[in-house]
């Protein structure tokens, strides 16, 4: 068994994350899907996909949502989800998607580390070279 992957983001965000990294590394190593959050749907009725979505992707281990924005509703609806089987880490980012997609085999809370770290350490300042 392994961890599911549920991306909480507005509008397309979620999903172009993992086509991005579809399309980078050739597969999905753990089950995954995004649900897309537009301002014209109610917030409960997402709430109810979430919960289905996250029923589907659950084997066993549990399923680490990720969601955009604390406090946005995309945050609020992932927030809703948290229980012992799913963890929510909020400003996902596409290190942290790839992050989390190198590392299958790990638990659910190893696999919320590792979404934080990717999602921190993929945010650089970049600065033009020094020229000598």
């Amino acid at each position: 068994m392994t961890v599911g992957l549920l991306i909480i983001a507005h509008d397309q965000l979620g999903q172009v994350l993992l086509d991005t990294v579809l399309g980078t590394l050739g597969i999905l190593p753990l089950p995954a899907k995004a649900l897309s959050v537009s301002r014209d749907v109610d917030p409960d009725e997402l709430v109810q996909r979430a919960r289905e979505l996250t029923r589907r992707l659950d084997t066993g281990d549990g399923v680490l949502v990720l969601t955009d924005m604390y406090g946005s509703t995309p945050g609020n609806i992932a927030c809703r989800l948290l229980d012992e089987h799913v963890q929510v880490i909020a400003g996902v980012n596409l290190p942290m998607v790839f992050r989390v997609l190198n590392y299958p085999d790990l638990d659910l809370g190893a696999l919320a580390e590792k979404a934080v770290s990717g999602g921190t350490a993929g945010v650089l300042r970049c600065e033009q070279p020094q020229v000598h």
